[in-house]
């Protein structure tokens, strides 16, 4: 089913997959809502209903990603669309623009768990430009990687506010994040989880829908029971 969410200064097209109670997809900065296509299908089969918006100036959306705030007030948008609760899926951008909304109690109660797929809230801001550099991702959105780069702090202070199980899981080789990212993440919010799936890179669903898939659906079955 092909979706329509109508803000002020842009129009989000989305779809939904199957039936059951919602996990809300967001892909990662560079991508667009197909990327979640075999995720969704999986997640169907296990009772899941998915909806996954291609995000602003991304794939059949309209507007610009110039900030990281105007991302994260449209992901508010869809979770308000959404019948409570509703577990968010998260992968690189699509995570860190959950975390501030999902720090806000009012906004928390509409969710039942955050899974963020191979994304920290405080990335190390010459490391990241680098490994966007080596992949030539960086130019298309310059201006929203410097934005994110520089509410590290921000960031890590707001998921540290989140009151919902959080599940990291991150990317094998190729990912660009460390072992003591992941560990800060954990440390700086007792509910954090953390997994690892060894055969995907940083995009987990590109390369291991499957299992990211698996990992979804038993963490958010258990939430939402």
């Amino acid at each position: 089913m092909e979706l329509t969410l109508r803000r002020k200064d842009t129009t989000l097209r989305g779809t939904a997959t199957g039936t059951g109670p919602t996990v809300l997809l967001l892909h990662a900065g560079g991508e667009r809502r197909e990327v979640w296509t075999p995720v969704a299908a999986r997640l169907a089969r296990r009772g899941l209903r998915t909806v996954a918006y291609d995000l602003r100036g991304h794939g059949e959306s309209t507007g610009r990603a110039t900030s990281l705030p105007l991302v994260s007030d449209d992901v508010v948008a869809m979770i308000h669309e959404e019948r409570a609760p509703v577990v968010v899926v998260g992968a690189s951008l699509g995570g860190l623009a959950a975390i501030t909304p999902l720090a806000d109690p009012e906004i928390a109660q509409a969710v039942a768990g955050l899974v963020l797929v191979d994304v920290v809230p405080d990335p190390d801001p010459l490391k990241a430009r680098a490994w966007l550099d080596e992949r030539g991702l960086r130019d298309a959105h310059d201006e929203l990687v410097e934005d994110i780069l520089g509410r590290g702090p921000a960031l890590r202070s707001a998921v540290a506010k989140i009151e919902l199980p959080i599940l990291l899981v991150r990317g094998g080789p190729g990912s660009p994040f460390t072992d003591a990212e992941a560990e800060r993440l954990r440390t700086a919010n007792p509910w954090v989880k953390v997994t690892r799936v060894t055969s995907g890179g940083h995009l987990v669903a590109r390369d291991a829908p499957d299992e990211l898939a698996d990992l979804v659906a038993d963490h958010a079955t258990e939430w939402l029971r």
